[in-house]
């Protein structure tokens, strides 16, 4: 059975993806002690939360997760993505963040991590 908007996926791709986030997770885990959470990540770039990995290490993992998806679009990544504007994303994106750090974390990172 092929659901609607799934006729073009690529399970393959879809399991290497899996595997990398599983892996940058246990590395995180294992290099720096913390788990790859986004949110807690961002407390610590911000200065909101002191433990975990450096400052510097932080904004490095934040930076490079719109980065690695700049390079997978110029690298022919596909998608015609339809935006509302940058306002819009960028209240979304901050709301979504004050949410997670009031519910000690989000949803994926509990998903990823085991949490």
């Amino acid at each position: 059975m092929i659901l609607p908007g799934f006729s073009d996926a690529e399970p393959l791709a879809g399991l290497g993806g899996g595997i990398l986030i599983g892996l940058a997770a246990a590395l995180m885990l294992l290099g720096a002690g913390r788990i790859a959470g986004v949110s807690g990540i961002s407390a610590r770039a911000f200065g909101i939360s002191d433990s975990g990995i450096s400052r510097g290490g932080a904004w490095a993992f934040l930076i490079g997760l719109p980065l690695g998806a700049a390079i997978v679009g110029l690298l022919g990544g596909g998608g015609d993505p339809q935006y509302a504007g940058t306002a819009p994303l960028v209240i979304a994106g901050l709301l979504v963040g004050v949410g997670t750090r009031l519910g000690s974390g989000c949803t994926s990172g509990h998903g990823v991590c085991g949490v």
